[in-house]
């Protein structure tokens, strides 16, 4: 299959083997890793405080009757201004984890669906010796990826990630730690093609019979 390419400021078509990653999308494991990601990015730090936790007095505020007014055992009641939060939120950990085949295919589906949309570039950064925001911009400028970009790298290199930091809404990933919410999150794709190479052994079809066990 033909995808976008990008090299020396030029853009062209080259082929791309699409067998890896399938045509099919799941979009129910798709989303559910997706919310997994969202999930995980959580702080959990949210709390209230509850009756017995806000500061206040447990003297009964006037007497239970003959006043005309409604019972009240202490000011720290949750009917009462200032008083406790009824089941209010408490610090905890939303984490939790989908199997290791379910991610690797929730990725591959990603992917496969970046394809689909035309949303793929396989590109040739170069070295990068320096960072360089004038050259990412070129970059971002030739792919018309200005908006919102993810740029994957084979090996993770300090000079291009420090060149294309700077934009707003665009990530740069390595192969080894792109997910599948970063695909779907990145807009258009721009892959190394060492990276991509990576990624269909990491995620591809014949990584579902060869990996029995931790994600490669």
């Amino acid at each position: 299959m033909k995808v976008k390419s990008y090299k020396a400021g030029s853009v062209g078509e080259v082929e791309l083997d699409v067998a890896p990653f399938g045509e099919k999308v799941l979009y129910r494991t798709l989303k559910d890793a997706v919310v997994m990601h969202m999930a995980n990015q959580r702080q959990g730090t949210a709390s209230t405080k509850g009756r017995s936790e806000v500061k206040g007095t447990n003297k009964k505020p006037y007497k239970q009757k003959h006043t005309g007014r409604a019972r009240a055992g202490d000011v720290k009641s949750p009917i009462w201004r200032g008083g406790g939060t009824v089941f209010g939120p408490k610090p905890r950990d939303y984490s939790y984890h989908m199997p290791t085949k379910a991610r690797r295919v929730a990725l591959r589906s990603a992917i496969a669906g970046k394809i689909a949309d035309g949303e793929l570039v396989i590109a040739d950064l170069g070295d990068w010796a320096e960072p360089s925001s004038r050259s990412a911009r070129k970059v971002l400028g030739d792919l018309d990826a200005t908006h919102r970009a993810c740029v994957v790298i084979a090996d993770r290199n300090e000079n291009l990630y420090k060149s294309f930091r700077n934009f707003p809404r665009v990530e740069v990933r390595t192969a080894a730690e792109l997910c599948a919410y970063d695909v779907v999150n990145g807009g258009t794709i721009i892959a190394e093609q060492g990276a991509l190479d990576h990624l269909s052994a990491r995620v591809g079809k014949s990584a579902d019979a060869s990996n029995n066990g931790g994600e490669s």
